[in-house]
């Protein structure tokens, strides 16, 4: 199907997915961390101490995710939608109205957990579940969103913050959630889709086996696999919280660095759209290796490059690699382990994609404070991308070989 006759048909349902994970903004570390020197003065946090606090509510976050967002294989879309919607304008209000370190801690874990996690969960199950011949399309256009975001409302949040203060910014997104997001998700998702058309390639020409959770867990490419595809929000949420420490540290400009995210938006939608096209052309799988060598190059970039200009090119090698791991994480997971239990298994995988993106401002607030060398951090990151990009050839490989000879490993079929 010719891509805008695709977009036309399913107008309704992309729509959906793209302004879940468009206004899952709310919950992410580049839009939380803008806030991040005001916070850190008023409660008077150094940066490891502030990172420490982040990481834990993330973790906590992240923890309740993997019981949550079960929800999705039991519930309407419709209501977790709204529910998630809601949870998350209270838990903005509490960060325009945060007063306390307790407070703040509360307002992180439930942003969190509402925004970056549920929100993109509910997104990309959806897609993962209503297509299979499209889906690599369906999950890039949904992904959108979270380009569309990235692009505009750090520099509307900066420029907000400047008129009515930073607590005020926060009320407006309030709003914005309430009265925007809110009813429009409501009148999309009142009809949900039924799925059409199954992918017919000589990979998976016997029926898809569907895993459940337990299997999944008990497959150890699923590990290998997930270690790489949590590479880009371990290194982009960590280099995003810290901005403020590294635009100091670079002598750039706040405006700079926010109006750097264009650039990001820019390659991230272009490889987003591609990376749907190839996954439909060759599988997700075949792609795998590849999307973190672009990642790679931009923290060699951001650590050797002081010029401003630097952080435009590192912006937009880190949205090649975001736009191709946007859609493989919503296209890899059901193209192995089938759609049956889809909320379950990615419950699991976005929660460990919050644990990750805990993980690094923590870590590096920590090492900062310890007096690490930043480019001595980013050169690490560097270093993993690569040795992961090696470890996710010969896991691609073996799942390949495993889906061609029909191998049920990792327990008997449940479907």
């Amino acid at each position: 199907m010719p891509f805008f006759s695709f977009i036309r048909d399913n107008l309704r349902w992309l729509f959906a997915g793209l302004l879940l994970t468009f206004f899952s903004s709310f919950g992410q570390t580049y839009f939380i961390s803008l806030v991040a020197g005001e916070l850190r003065v008023e409660f008077n946090l150094s940066h490891g101490e502030f990172g420490g606090l982040y990481m834990a509510a993330t973790l906590l976050s992240a923890l309740s995710l993997t019981f949550v967002g079960k929800l999705v294989d039991s519930q309407p879309l419709a209501v977790v939608s709204g529910g998630v919607v809601v949870a998350l304008a209270l838990f903005s209000a509490g960060m325009a109205g945060v007063s306390s370190v307790a407070m703040l801690f509360v307002v992180l874990y439930g942003l969190r957990l509402f925004g970056q996690g549920m929100m993109t969960h509910v997104a990309m199950t959806a897609m993962g579940r209503w297509y299979d011949a499209q889906r690599g399309r369906a999950v890039s256009v949904a992904s959108l969103g979270i380009q569309c975001g990235e692009a505009s409302l750090p520099l509307v949040m900066v420029l907000l913050s400047g008129i009515v203060g930073w607590r005020g910014a926060w009320w407006i997104g309030v709003g914005v959630l309430l009265l925007v997001a809110l009813p429009a998700l409501m009148m999309l998702l009142k009809v949900e889709r039924i799925p059409r058309g199954t992918i017919h390639t000589d990979e998976r020409a016997a029926p898809q086996r569907q895993w459940t959770r337990a299997e999944v867990l008990r497959d150890p490419a699923y590990w290998v696999m997930s270690a790489g595809t949590l590479a880009p929000p371990f290194i982009g949420t960590t280099i995003f919280f810290h901005q403020v420490y590294l635009v100091e540290l670079r002598g750039w400009s706040m405006e700079l660095f926010a109006s750097a995210f264009m650039a990001m938006s820019a390659m991230t939608i272009t490889c987003t759209l591609l990376a749907g096209y190839l996954v439909d052309k060759v599988t997700a799988l075949r792609l795998l290796p590849v999307f973190l060598i672009p990642l790679g190059l931009a923290c060699v970039l951001l650590g050797t490059v002081t010029h401003p200009a630097a952080a435009f090119g590192f912006m937009a090698l880190l949205g090649i690699s975001y736009g191709f791991s946007s859609t493989l994480f919503g296209a890899l997971w059901p193209e192995i382990y089938g759609s049956r239990n889809l909320g379950s298994i990615r419950s699991i995988t976005v929660a460990m994609m919050v644990f990750a993106s805990a993980l690094g401002p923590g870590l590096t607030g920590y090492l900062i404070d310890a007096g690490v060398a930043y480019s001595a951090q980013v050169y690490a990151m560097a270093l993993y991308c690569l040795v992961a990009a090696l470890a996710l050839t010969l896991t691609s490989r073996h799942v390949r070989r495993r889906q061609a000879s029909g191998g049920v490993a990792g327990g008997a079929a449940s479907g």
